[in-house]
This record gives structure tokens, C-alpha cells and sequence, in this order.
């Protein structure tokens, strides 16, 4: 078994979906039903032992500052580069914590605190099955082998989560093939997601911790958000 050590929240982006709220607060700071995003990512990740977590900022970064005072362990990370590079900019700036690590994005809702356990058999990502059709990313398995990941979903298999985890050679790995794709190549407009499961897949052995769709929510967009915090219908009603 491995374990996290470390956690990286990726908080950067600009959230152009989620607009008007966007406007004037980064998504991760969105709060619903009350309680900001970002506060059940890191309450999640405290619950499971998990204090040192850097959150990557980019989009209304001094918004994110208070989060050093409030949580324990807390350190703030500037992507300069977020509005102009996809989000492996983000992971990119961050990679010298990469091994041993959980990371995740800091606009989504935990439910099940234990989905951020930290023990670990295999670097990988979360994942929830589906017998139906969905247009996320799908993961076929094969005791715990992830043999194959399609950007544009299908049917059957395991939907991919932005929750990973990653053992110490991994991440000296993950680390590795950023820099190729970010310095070398200047492949910036790709998810960080990609370089492990698409550019280099077969460097990795890749597993899934098996989790219900019901113990995460990620909201992508406007009317997502108003489908689970009512109110925001009244305070945007030309949206």
C-alpha cells in the first residue's frame, strides 16, 4: 500500500461556464447551499489526515490568500500563465510536489470524506461505473488495469473523476513527461489529465479506486448550479 503525503488542488481557471457568478468570484469560491467548493475539498482532505496541500491559483487570485489563515497546511501556488494555457500549466508549476500525492480540483462538492482516503494500491483516478452512455472521459478495466481511456465517453466503463493519486516513481514520471510536453514540446493547450493517460499511457500502470456518483458532485456549468442551489436563479435572473 501507498500513501498521500501531499495534495494538490487545482483552482486556476477561469470557470466561463459557470458565468455570470464567475464574474466577480473564482468557481472554486462559488459557494452552494452556503459553503464554498473549495471548503469541502480541503475539509475533506483534513478528515483524511492530508495537511499539506498547495492550491494552484490563477483567475482573481487574491481571492484564494484568506485560505492560508483559515486551513492548516494551506499554501498558495500562482499559475501566471492560466488564461492563456490549459490546465496542465497548473500541475506544471506545481510539479515538484507531484509524488505522493492526491490531486484534484477545487471546484467540485465532497459528500464521502473517505473518497480522499489516503492509502492507495496504484496511482490512478477515481471512477464510477456506467452501464449507460455518457460523453466523459471513459476508463476500460482490467484487474485494476486501466487498458484503455476515451475523451469522447461511450458506453459501459469506468467514468473518469478528477481525483488521482500518485505514488513517488509515478510522480518523478508524471514530473518528467510535464516538462517534455510543457518545455520541450510546447504541447500548452492539453489537459495535464493527457500526458498520462493519452501521451504516455503506456509508461504507466494505471489503476481506479471505485467510488458512487453520489459521494462527489462536479458542477460544470450555470444551469448545473442552479439545479442544486436554487437561489442563484433569483440573484442572476437574466443569466
Amino acid at each position: 500500500m501507498y500513501f498521500v503525503k501531499r495534495a494538490i488542488i487545482m483552482a486556476a481557471g477561469i470557470g466561463n461556464r459557470m458565468r455570470p457568478v464567475t464574474l466577480e468570484t473564482p468557481k472554486p469560491l462559488v459557494r452552494v447551499n452556503g459553503i464554498r467548493m473549495i471548503d469541502s475539498v480541503i475539509q475533506a482532505l483534513h478528515k483524511n489526515g492530508i495537511f499539506e496541500i498547495y492550491v494552484v491559483v490563477g483567475y482573481l487570485k487574491e481571492q484564494f490568500t484568506s485560505l492560508s489563515r483559515e486551513y492548516e497546511g494551506v499554501k498558495i501556488i500562482e499559475n501566471p500563465l492560466y488564461d492563456i494555457c490549459n490546465n496542465i500549466s497548473s500541475l506544471y508549476v506545481a510539479r515538484d510536489y507531484i509524488e505522493n500525492a492526491i490531486i484534484l480540483d477545487g471546484d467540485q462538492l465532497i459528500y464521502n470524506d473517505s473518497i480522499l482516503a489516503p492509502t492507495f494500491e496504484k496511482s490512478g483516478y477515481n471512477a464510477v461505473w456506467t452501464d449507460g452512455e455518457t460523453t466523459e472521459w471513459l476508463m476500460q478495466v482490467e484487474n485494476n488495469h486501466v487498458t484503455s481511456c476515451s475523451r469522447v465517453g461511450g458506453i459501459r466503463g469506468w467514468q473518469l473523476y478528477s481525483i488521482s493519486r500518485w505514488t513517488a516513481e509515478d510522480g518523478k514520471k508524471l514530473k518528467n513527461f510535464l516538462e517534455i510536453e510543457f518545455e520541450q514540446k510546447e504541447n500548452r493547450q492539453i489537459y495535464w489529465d493527457d500526458v498520462a493517460m493519452f501521451c504516455h499511457f503506456e509508461d504507466f500502470d494505471l489503476g481506479i479506486r471505485p467510488m458512487n456518483a453520489s459521494d462527489i458532485i462536479e458542477i460544470d456549468n450555470f444551469s448545473e448550479l442552479v439545479s442544486i442551489d436554487p437561489s442563484y436563479k433569483t440573484l442572476y435572473k437574466e443569466a
